[in-house]
This record gives C-alpha cells, structure tokens and sequence, in this order.
C-alpha cells in the first residue's frame, strides 16, 4: 500500500499528516481527476515518528515528539497522536474519527478521565499547536466539489491551484480550502483553508521535499500558521513503518498505547499531518 501525505497530520496531517506523491500526473486533468487521484493516495496506514514544534514570535519554543498511528480508507479516517517526549507529557493522546460527517475525538492524559472533542472544539488546536484537530483528520480532496482556479509558482515549482468545497454531505469548519499542487511530483506544496466570510483561516506550507524507501516525492517538513498571530507551528517527520496492520482497538481510548513499540522503521523524512 502507497505512503500518504497528513498532516494530519499527522499530521500528518498533512491529511497534509502525510499524503503520499503519485507518479507523475498526465499533461491535462479535469479538477475532479487530480482531487480524486489524491484522494486514492492518501488511503493506507502507518505508524509513524514526528517532531512538532511550536514557536511564538517572542522566542519561546515547545517541542514533542510524537508517534502517529493512522489509517485511511476511501470513507473513513482514523489517527492516533501520541506523546513519547518530554516525559511530562509521555503518554498524553488524541484520538480521531471521522466517517460519513462529523469527526469526533477524545484525548487522553494519563491518570485522567478521558474527555471527549465536541463537534464545537474540532477548531482547537491538536496538542495547542496551530494545526486544529480537523485539519488532522479531514480529507478535503474527497469533497465532490472541486475545480481548478489557476496557478502559481510556490518556492520555485510550478503549481496548479485546487479549490474544494464542502456539499451537504461534507461537514466542515472551512468554506473552502485552496491548494497549490505540484502536477508532477503530486505533492501539494501549499494549502490555504478559508472561513465562510472569506477570510484565510489557516495555511500550510510545504518546506522541503524527499523521497521515501520507494522512491516517490512525499513532503518532508511542513509550517503552519492559524488563527493565532502570536505563533507558527513546525512538523519534521523522522521515521515511518508502512503497512501497518490495525485493528478497530487501535483507536479507542479503551486500549493502553503501547509507548516503546519497536517495529522495524525506516528511516524517511517526512510529517504526518493532515489534509
């Protein structure tokens, strides 16, 4: 199964935590076929290691480590975003869901009552950093509408510009979201998510660009600024398993999060943070 982009989110987000590159794309595609060519990438799973790093303008810096675990399908998400480092944190967790409509989530400190996101707090930022926890579990690419606005160059590269729309059956905090896609790498380079009033509510920047153990372009670093003028948020991811086999267990706050997990990872630059 392909490697994805997310963040989620995780990241990755990307899921700008981690959409994986295509091959690259033919000469002309209608809006409908790119987004639905990254939508069928963004599907898989994987268990996956990131830095995220929040910085306010004042110069003071908060860093942890985390462990994603993700698994997409063509109609569901599911993420899992652990603290392994600093120890004051180990252990605290946010869980994500999403299906046909509304995403849903609970976070996890340990010695805690687990407490549910409400559908009004999917707004808020994942682990207070500048990446919500709907930008974590959405995928805007599988919205039906979709249409191709123009381009632009973004850090040198050459990029087409996908507008989607949330319809009836989409549940979404943005109006719409814009992203710059490279056509022939497949990976979006920039993502910018817009409030009902127009207003630019959040935008992702891809910073750096690698290749996976199988040789295909993914986004390496990734910067977020959101709502907050006062900080920019930061994901480097640092390792990844691919193919990772869940089950429905993985994703419940039912299950103790195993912390020092030892699979054979790969070592491959990359975030994990959402659409």
């Amino acid at each position: 199964m392909k490697p994805f982009f997310a963040l989620a989110i995780a990241a990755a987000a990307f899921c700008l935590i981690s959409i994986h590159a295509a091959e690259p794309a033919p000469p002309a595609m209608s809006a409908a076929e790119l987004a639905d060519r990254l939508d069928a990438v963004s599907q898989g799973s994987a268990l996956i290691r990131t830095k995220l790093e929040v910085r306010s303008l004042e110069g003071a810096k908060r860093v942890l480590q985390l462990q994603i675990k993700q698994r997409r399908t063509k109609t569901t998400t599911d993420l899992v975003y652990q603290v392994l480092w600093p120890d004051e944190h180990k252990g605290e967790a946010v869980i994500l869901h999403q299906a046909q409509g509304a995403a849903k989530g609970s976070i996890i400190v340990p010695q805690q009552p687990v407490r549910a996101i409400k559908a009004s707090q999917m707004n808020e930022g994942l682990f207070d950093s500048d990446l919500s926890y709907q930008d974590a579990v959405e995928n805007f690419f599988a919205w039906k509408k979709q249409a191709l606005v123009g381009s632009e160059t973004i850090n040198g590269v050459n990029c087409q510009i996908l507008e989607s729309k949330p319809d009836s059956s989409s549940v979404s905090i943005y109006a719409k979201v814009r992203s710059w896609i490279d056509p022939q790498r497949f990976v979006p380079m920039r993502i910018e998510k817009y409030s009902s009033s127009g207003e630019l509510v959040r935008r992702i920047d891809v910073t750096r660009v690698a290749r996976d153990e199988k040789h295909h372009p993914i986004p390496a670093s990734l910067t977020v600024h959101g709502p907050r003028k006062n900080s920019v948020t930061e994901f480097n991811g640092a390792r990844i398993d691919q193919d990772v086999q869940f089950t429905d267990a993985d994703f419940t706050p039912a299950r103790r999060f195993e912390i020092a997990r030892r699979l054979p990872f790969h070592r491959v630059s990359r975030p994990a943070v959402p659409h």
